[in-house]
């Protein structure tokens, strides 16, 4: 199964955040999954370190602009590359390349992308596939969403998205569909 992983940035080794994206990459491989990250440092750099230590394969979706922006190369866990011009063939390979989909803690980027693959979910655009969402800041996130504007979001389209704890739930909610 091809696999992506939204994820912010930030995390730094020997963080908790780095090592749950760790654990997550570690499972992803060790179930013999392919991961497709952003390819680049924090999550990304977690998930690819993770899955490619536990055997499995990295795909790292790059591309120019989010280099003319920051100084950053694809980690070296990254086996395969795929480059693109723009962050939004980025994030579309992202969520078209991919049979079901976790999204880390992260910021402003990862709630671009679990919206977009939402969307393209919600609209038919794409076949629904899981999407999960680990951690108790996009529970928060999206339970105000849904209390909030409930008349814009009805519960089948709330469905579409999965709920985890942690890093070890997402991956057995996984396994068990």
């Amino acid at each position: 199964m091809r696999i992506t992983v939204f994820g912010g940035s930030a995390p730094q080794p020997g963080t908790p955040a780095y090592q749950e994206a760790y654990t997550l990459g570690s499972l992803i491989g060790q179930a013999g999954h392919t991961v497709l990250t952003g390819g680049y440092i924090g999550t990304m750099e977690a998930v690819s370190r993770g899955c490619a230590e536990a055997g499995g394969h990295v795909i790292g979706v790059t591309c120019d602009e989010i280099e003319g922006w920051r100084p950053v190369k694809p980690n070296a866990w990254v086996i395969e590359e795929l480059r693109l011009p723009t962050i939004h063939e980025r994030l579309l390979t992202l969520i078209n390349e991919c049979e079901a989909a976790f999204a880390l803690p992260g910021g402003v980027g990862t709630l671009a992308e679990i919206a977009m693959m939402w969307n393209q979910m919600q609209t038919t655009a794409i076949l629904a596939r899981p999407l999960i969402l680990i951690g108790a800041g996009w529970q928060r996130t999206f339970a105000t969403m849904a209390s909030e504007l409930e008349a814009y979001v009805p519960t089948a389209h709330r469905d579409l998205l999965l709920l985890a704890p942690d890093a070890a739930a997402a991956f057995a909610l996984l396994t068990e569909r």
